[in-house]
């Protein structure tokens, strides 16, 4: 039996500031059929604010589960999950997407940009479920997408758009709504390397400048390379982290 993955995970020097990112003793299964198939074995690490933390593991290790349990967007069997001063694990379905909105911002490695709609249009869904003007949400938009150095091309939809300009509105779209942890999975997965280096130059300039706490799975060690640390996951236990930067 597999015991609780009770290492040294936090990442940073902050023993006097709570982390961002509590998990204790946080356990995942799914059943396939009339089996139990376990995934996490009581997973337990903290991540500060504005940190970049890179989990790394080979398929099926639980990466993306992981993943989706910080950002409520699975729950564990078992455990304590803190996020931004709340335990997730607690909330109603329908606190929990309301936590997601104000908390979360997304990065898929598909990008999930609704192809009839504009640049803008995409980064501005966010801002549909705030009481906000219109005008308003167009100007945040626009903001978003000048940040990540795509002001000249607002207008074009994502057919329009090379695979690292439509990671570029996606990353726009992730922080449209200012949250307080971007989750990434697999961000650089769809893209040739140079696209890759952009995107993950981008990322960690806005880790550095804003001080964005960015989640991100990866299988790829040049990709890990740009966050500050490193966690493996194997077997639904983690390692203890490697210090990057």
């Amino acid at each position: 039996m597999n015991q609780p993955s009770e290492v040294d995970a936090t990442v940073g020097d902050v023993a006097d500031v709570p982390p961002l990112v509590s998990l204790r003793r946080i356990v995942k299964s799914y059943r396939r059929g009339q089996q139990t198939v376990p995934v996490l074995a009581g997973i337990s690490f903290d991540i500060a604010a504005g940190e970049f933390l890179a989990l790394m593991g080979p398929s099926g290790s639980g990466k993306s589960t992981l993943l989706n349990l910080i950002a409520g967007i699975d729950r564990p069997d078992s455990g304590e999950l803190i996020v931004a001063g709340e335990d997730i694990g607690g909330l109603s379905e329908a606190e929990l997407a309301d936590w997601r909105a104000q908390h979360v911002g997304f990065i898929f490695q598909f990008y999930n940009l609704m192809p009839v709609l504009s640049a803008v249009e995409n980064v501005a869904l966010p801002l549909l479920l705030k009481d906000m003007p219109r005008t308003e949400r167009r100007e945040r938009a626009e903001l978003a997408l000048e940040m990540v150095g795509l002001a000249d091309r607002m207008a074009h939809v994502p057919s329009e758009l090379s695979g690292g300009q439509q990671q570029r509105v996606a990353i726009a779209r992730a922080l449209i709504t200012d949250p307080t942890v971007i989750v990434a999975d697999e961000p650089t997965g769809d893209l040739d390397r140079e696209s890759a280096n952009e995107i993950l130059n981008l990322m960690q300039r806005l880790n550095d400048e804003i001080g964005k706490a960015i989640i991100m799975v990866t299988h790829d060690s040049r990709a890990a390379a740009y966050a500050h640390a490193i966690m493996h996951l194997e077997k639904g236990e983690l390692s203890a982290r490697e210090q990057v930067r």
